[in-house]
């Protein structure tokens, strides 16, 4: 593949959460391609001296400490799905973090299970946002439900969120709220990489 996004020199920092049952398939796309556009991945984990071990059984080991990332140091903060979401509150800090962030004027973008945990610590309340299913987040006890909305994934500001089978839909509101993308080359990846369109590949390298 050779498109060439928008921007390639060095960029701010975006930092991708890690944790046991990390759902392997949701963030490739998306991480893949802020790399490529100058942007450095790093990922954050519970400890920094603690590998975390993917639902694919990868073993990630975190280059930093969840207590030890800042907003201001970051350019996006990245929240993946994960059994661990649903299984009790062991993910909650990546929540509470994910509200300093939005807090300090820094996106989140949450997919599959991080927006139940998003929704518990009531950053959806008041935000566009979307999910697997409205009743997945309804049955959090959360207040947002008049915000949700039944598509691939929304941006509404800083928050960024999608469901489970839309990794690539994830990607595109990522790579575009942070200018990987711009325009009709945004609209040719995606095309390409959900639609397997032929046209869209000569359209990005154009």
């Amino acid at each position: 593949m050779n498109a060439t996004p928008t921007r390639t020199t060095p960029r701010k920092t975006v930092h991708l959460a890690v944790y046991d049952t990390f759902a392997d398939w949701e963030t490739g796309h998306a991480t893949a391609w802020l790399a490529r556009s100058g942007h450095p991945v790093r990922t954050v984990g519970p400890a920094a001296d603690k590998p975390v071990t993917t639902l694919g059984g990868l073993r990630i080991q975190p280059d930093l400490a969840l207590d030890d990332l800042r907003p201001q140091d970051s350019a996006l903060l990245i929240l993946t799905g994960a059994d661990l979401w649903d299984g009790g509150d062991d993910l909650a800090p990546f929540a509470r973090k994910a509200r300093q962030f939005l807090e300090a004027g820094v996106p989140v973008a949450a997919i599959c299970g991080a927006t139940a945990g998003l929704a518990r610590e009531g950053l959806l309340d008041e935000r566009k946002h979307t999910s697997a299913v409205s009743f997945y987040l309804a049955a959090t006890g959360y207040k947002g439900g008049e915000h949700y909305v039944d598509t691939d994934a929304v941006t509404d500001g800083d928050l960024i969120t999608a469901g489970p089978t839309e990794p690539v839909a994830f990607a595109r509101e990522v790579l575009g709220r942070l200018g990987a993308f711009e325009g009709g080359k945004l609209d040719a990846w995606y095309r390409l990489f959900h639609d397997s369109d032929p046209a869209a590949f000569e359209e990005l390298n154009a």
